[in-house]
């Protein structure tokens, strides 16, 4: 009986969690600029606090941060609209190398025996007038997403202004809900360690990108330097994305030699910043394990498009907050979804008493043999 039960409340928070990301996915184009701006709340938040500290007026410190925030928006937004302007002008000088790779993905398709109609599909997906009238596309969605900057300076202001009284709430909240300020307290300071982390280190990441494409004369070296600024913020996949079109462009201009120093140095880089340098950074702020973080990139890519993937770590940590770590009894389960290190000690523990095991039979084993 008890079984049944909890295999019907299963079942029924399924359905609730599927409804609930088709409602979200719906509504995108609304719900997404206001998470972003909640996530760049939470980050300028201690900047406003530290001001406040300082003597200056509540009024101007909420103002100053929303002028700050809303500049490097609107300088971001600017230079990508730049990027896109170049590489819509220059797209059309690679045409004829563009339809020489779609005939070489035709003939190696064909040799590993996938069908004409499929290679013909790829072809006309390759085809250069299709990929301009493309980023031509993207160009446009650009102006969409610069919309979008009046909601989100709206928000911005809105929330910032409200952000007065959130400790006051929370201190009021903390009488009856401990357990849930406790997490929503952890969560901001989590989030907001994590976004300002993978920010400055994906500047760096993406100028030192940008560098190394300039000297190996790769096209279009500031837009693949914007991408990989924002793939750095995609776990797992984010580098995969931003390393294809510098390579493919690479291989245009300088041949496989220019491909490979693309390669090499994307490799590098990304394997310095994100492998070394961030996880010592970060910490256990993230605590989420390569399995949930990979799905949760794919699952609010899904949702919000994009930006869900851009912002998937900070959006699974808020409902990490609200039904985990909230919960104490369901706290129980954070090894399971990624802080491990307690799990890491233990494990540790296993190994050091299963190899002094096999220390002692090894010798036993040389006693035996020694033995009459």
């Amino acid at each position: 009986m008890e079984s049944t039960r909890r295999g019907t409340m299963i079942l029924l928070a399924l359905a609730a969690a599927t409804v609930a990301a088709i409602g979200m996915s719906s509504i995108r184009h609304i719900l997404a600029p206001v998470i972003l701006t909640l996530i760049l709340t939470i980050c300028a938040h201690p900047v406003r606090v530290a001001m406040e500290k300082r003597g200056v007026p509540h009024g101007l410190a909420t103002g100053s941060v929303i002028l700050v925030v809303f500049l490097l928006l609107a300088g971001f937004i600017f230079a990508l609209i730049i990027a896109f302007a170049q590489f819509v002008t220059m797209l059309p000088q690679f045409a004829g190398q563009l339809a020489q790779l779609g005939t070489v993905v035709t003939e190696w398709l064909g040799s590993i025996g996938i069908g004409t109609e499929q290679t013909q599909a790829i072809i006309k997906g390759i085809d250069p007038g299709k990929l301009v009238a493309l980023a031509t596309g993207l160009f446009g969605s650009v102006f969409s997403i610069t919309g979008s900057l009046v909601i989100i300076l709206t928000m911005l202001i809105l929330m910032a202004a409200d952000a007065v009284y959130v400790p006051t709430i929370l201190r009021q909240l903390a009488v009856t809900q401990k357990d849930l300020v406790v997490a929503l307290t952890s969560y901001a300071s989590n989030v907001r360690r994590y976004m300002v982390v993978t920010t400055v280190l994906g500047v760096v990441q993406g100028v030192l990108n940008t560098l190394v494409l300039f000297v190996l004369h790769v096209p279009a070296a500031i837009l693949w330097g914007l991408l990989a600024f924002l793939c750095s913020f995609i776990p797992n996949v984010g580098y995969f994305l931003a390393i294809i079109p510098p390579m493919v462009f690479g291989f245009f201009v300088g041949g496989w030699s220019t491909m490979i120093a693309v390669v090499i140095a994307y490799g590098l880089i990304n394997g310095v910043v994100q492998s070394i340098i961030q996880p010592r950074v970060v910490g256990n702020a993230v605590a989420l394990s390569q399995s949930l973080t990979f799905f949760s990139v794919l699952f609010w890519a899904v949702v919000f498009g994009p930006i869900g993937a851009i912002l998937a770590i900070p959006l699974t940590l808020i409902f990490r907050a609200v039904l985990v770590d909230s919960d104490p009894k369901v706290r129980l389960w954070r090894p399971a979804i990624g802080d491990v290190t307690e799990t890491r000690r233990l494990l540790m523990e296993d190994d050091a008493v299963a190899k002094e095991a096999r220390r002692t039979r090894r010798g036993e084993r040389r006693g035996d043999e020694e033995s009459p």
